[in-house]
């Protein structure tokens, strides 16, 4: 028989055996020898035989202290004996540590483990078995070899990484988005403990990938410019609620001067505030309370500042027409080229008018690309407020006393709902890594009958910050002081652990506060509210850090579309079927869809064939709408075909014409609700839609469209976003496709789904079984669902879609109450029968969000 060992002379134990020593040994009760044992009269608990004629030796009353003293040894064994037999059997040491502090390498680096469990990480690796050696390349000389910064320079040749990349990419699952290095979700399972955190703690994504783009100009031309591309449905971005900085506005653009063509994306538009010396920010403070700036410095100052009274007095009486300011204008990344293709058109077209109104006058508009400069982060839920203010330290040289009010206040919010929508507040804050690690600000709960007895409006004075100087962010793009200069310092310290104080050479770091809130005004659905912290770059990891040491849950792309479609709200680019970043997004889609659809065997893939399905990875809105279907991508790839025709036409003379008529276009924003109403009034539809439309254009001074759109053209092209709710059980999922019912056959799904108290049926019926089977004509397609899921706010199946406007006007009248529509559920949900399933639905439409 062969010996088990190598070189047969049975000295190595084989992993076998060392497994059972080790387990024997961790079972062993250890025992006190007798010679060590010491009794005194304290530690005698009684006798410790038993008399053979029964329990007269047994004491009456036992001292459960002297008893447990004289039996100390044994019961410290044995709870040391358990312990180590439960954890040398059934977990190793980085089993003890919660999800978020393990990491993949700490089964075999003890330095991937912490200090207080290192000892027990060290026993547990066997140093015979190391990694298996494999022939691997010849390490370069310390002259050949690449620094770390040129190392990551050349791992971003194709894309870019954020400043926080390092620490995502650890523990997110990251992917090539928009020229960028994205997190797209935690490795960990974390989707209800995200949506949790949104609503009931705090959550925070780095939006440092937005595009940033700067106009300098006059007022007034930069308000016409905005105008011309901006949703008329909706505020306007001149408007003095938004002009004088004190709040952001969240709008839509689209190309120049051709609403409701040319959707573009999602925009948010910040005005830098006016000076404080300003007539219109003097006239502001007057209606609310004066400045007492200057009314706390000394009387040294007064006299510096009397040598510039004069250029004061001559600068506030420049108007505000004359002025120069600065707009910051924030557009999600996909959709940059065509926002500042717009952009330039716009202050084009504008120029031109105003050189033909005065032309000895000179007028100009500079755009600058501030991409790079700047960091955003979005943090959400109730506990926001008290993590940014248990993690920033506004400097104490700030005398403004709005931002005292407010600072004052900020921690005793429940949620940032209690400001204003859109507020703006800037300041200065000292280091953060100075007072690291942080914590979170404690909530003093109010007495019942207390008012708050001053209330922060939104002004000029508040939203003051030199975040907008160029010089300013060039000169802190790095931090003076690294940490291990900070680390230094503070082991120089008294007392370990107290935070630094901070000196005269330490950064001061302007940063810009801006009120956040997703949520629905019409809608049942819960609003999400937060803040966007935007600061200068270079100082991305030292306020992340602060951040989240606190307990600040970190979301990628999957967590921020999840806010949206818990709040209601259509989520850029793919709940927006005509914007510009949609086709990209379809086609990608339907090319990762039809890949892992062609990965699977015929048995475990649904045959669209035979259900009857024309267009399973994208939704066919050329053909809801009863337009000729373009060829994508994917189609003439298939067809065999060399090449394929583009979706994207060449621009007609008139705004809005292609060759078949006017384009698709999307009825969305605030005004939609009095719009259908108005065009319901309305005996032809057509005339209506063209008449609102002309309206909503006159608003911001455009000109009616061109006679070459015929007004039944432009209704037959028109979409309008709905928000779908279940009737009973199932939720929808994306791309599930939207029919249209008779009213006898809602009628019929009525008393399927009806039980006697005028709800809906918990279990599935019979009868509603029975309707569920019946096949419906394609010709009673409407739309596509374009998010849906299963709401966590709302306890049940949601969806966001889209469906024509001519359709939405039909179920209208169709229906008193709700719009009677029923939902063919695809292949994408699986655990349905035959993936050939109908649902009763809700539909309404999106109206007012907020802004």
């Amino acid at each position: 028989m062969a010996p088990k060992r190598k070189d047969g002379s049975g000295d190595e134990l084989t992993g076998r055996e060392k497994k059972k020593m080790k387990m024997t040994a961790a079972r062993t009760i250890a025992v006190q020898s007798a010679n060590t044992v010491s009794f005194s009269e304290k530690s005698v608990a009684g006798p410790s035989k038993v008399a053979v004629n029964g329990l007269n030796g047994l004491p009456s009353a036992i001292d459960v202290e002297k008893f447990a003293e004289a039996r100390a040894f044994e019961i410290d064994a044995m709870h040391n004996a358990m312990k180590n037999a439960s954890a040398s059997s059934t977990s190793r040491a980085w089993q003890a540590l919660p999800r978020h502090l393990r990491r993949r390498a700490a089964s075999h680096d003890v330095r991937r483990v912490p200090l207080r469990l290192r000892e027990k990480a060290r026993a547990e690796m066997d140093p015979l078995h190391k990694k298996a050696s494999g022939h691997s390349l010849p390490k370069l000389g310390k002259n050949k070899r690449l620094k770390r910064t040129e190392l990551f320079a050349k791992r971003q040749r194709e894309k870019s990484w954020l400043e926080t990349h390092i620490w995502h990419a650890k523990r997110m699952k990251m992917d090539n988005l928009w020229g960028y290095r994205l997190a797209v979700h935690p490795t960990e399972k974390s989707y209800r403990p995200s949506h949790r955190a949104s609503v009931h703690g705090s959550i925070i994504h780095d939006a440092s990938y937005h595009s940033i783009i700067e106009l300098k100009g006059t007022e007034p031309i930069l308000k016409r410019a905005l105008d011309t591309s901006c949703d008329p449905n909706g505020p306007s971005p001149g408007s003095r609620r938004y002009s004088s900085g004190s709040r952001a506005l969240e709008t839509y653009i689209y190309k120049s001067g051709s609403y409701p063509f040319g959707l573009i994306s999602p925009i948010t538009v910040i005005w830098k505030p006016l000076p404080l010396n300003s007539p219109s920010v003097i006239d502001e403070e007057n209606k609310q309370v004066p400045d007492p700036v200057f009314a706390d410095q000394s009387s040294s100052k007064r006299k510096r500042e009397s040598k510039g009274k004069e250029k004061e007095k001559e600068n506030s009486t420049l108007p505000d027409s004359e002025t120069p300011r600065v707009v910051w204008i924030i557009s999600h990344p996909s959709a940059y080229q065509d926002v500042l293709s717009s952009i330039r058109t716009s202050a084009s077209l504008t120029l031109e008018a105003f050189r033909r109104e005065d032309e000895n006058k000179e007028v100009e508009i500079e755009i600058g690309d501030l991409r790079g400069q700047v960091n955003i982060f979005e943090i959400m839920g109730p506990k926001s407020n008290q993590v940014l203010k248990g993690a920033l330290s506004p400097i104490s040289q700030d005398k403004r006393e709005d931002f005292k009010k407010f600072w004052s206040r900020f921690t005793n919010m429940q949620t940032s709902a209690e400001m204003s929508r859109g507020t703006v507040v800037g300041f200065k804050v000292v280091d953060p890594r100075l007072k690291f690690p942080p914590k979170n600000a404690q909530v003093q709960a109010p007495p019942v009958n207390d008012i708050p007895s001053t209330t922060v409006f939104p002004s000029a004075q508040l939203a003051q910050c030199d975040l907008w100087d160029g010089a300013v962010r060039t000169k802190l793009a790095r931090p003076r002081y690294k940490k291990k200069d900070l680390d230094e310092r503070r082991s120089k310290l008294l007392i370990p652990g107290t935070p630094l104080n901070p000196e005269r050479q330490d950064d001061r770091i302007p940063v810009l506060l801006i009120q956040r809130s997703l949520e629905a005004l019409e809608s049942k659905t819960q609003g999400i509210h937060g803040w966007t912290l935007i600061i200068p770059s270079g100082w991305a990891m030292a306020f992340f850090s602060s951040l989240v040491y606190t307990g600040t849950r970190v979301g990628g792309q999957r967590e921020r579309q999840t806010q949206a479609f818990e709040a209601g709200m259509p989520y850029f680019p793919r709940d927006l079927p005509t914007s510009v970043g949609y086709d990209t997004y379809a086609t990608a889609r339907a090319k990762e869809d039809k890949g892992r659809w062609d990965r699977k065997p015929p048995a475990k893939r649904p045959n669209y064939e035979k259900l009857g399905t024309s267009s399973p990875w994208r939704a066919d809105w050329h053909g809801v709408l009863g337009l000729p279907c373009p060829k994508f991508e994917d189609e003439a790839n298939t067809s065999g075909a060399e090449g394929f025709v583009s979706t994207q036409r060449e621009p007609a003379d008139e705004i809005g014409i292609t060759d078949e008529g006017p384009q698709m276009w999307l009825l969305r924003g605030s005004e939609v609700p009095s719009v259908i109403s108005n065009m319901s009034k309305m005996f032809i539809k057509g005339a209506a839609v063209l008449q609102e439309v002309n309206k909503l254009r006159a608003k911001r001074g455009l000109e009616a469209l061109g006679s070459s759109i015929r007004a039944d053209d432009l209704l037959k092209r028109a979409l309008v976003s709905v928000r779908i709710s279940m009737c009973g059980r199932g939720a929808p999922e994306d791309l599930a496709i939207i029919y249209q019912v008779s009213n006898d056959e809602g009628k019929k799904w009525e008393r399927a789904l009806r039980n006697p108290l005028g709800g809906y049926h918990e279990e599935e019926t019979e009868e509603e079984e029975k309707l569920s089977e019946v096949i419906p004509p394609k010709s009673s397609i409407i739309g596509y669902v374009t998010t849906g899921h299963f709401s966590l706010s709302q306890g049940q199946g949601f969806g966001i879609g889209a469906i024509p406007l001519v359709k939405f006007l039909e179920l209208r009248e169709q229906a008193e109450r709700y719009v009677l529509v029923f939902i063919h559920l695809t292949c994408f949900i699986l655990f349905l029968q035959a993936s050939h399933q109908y649902h009763f639905v809700d539909l309404v439409t999106i109206g007012k969000s907020a802004q």
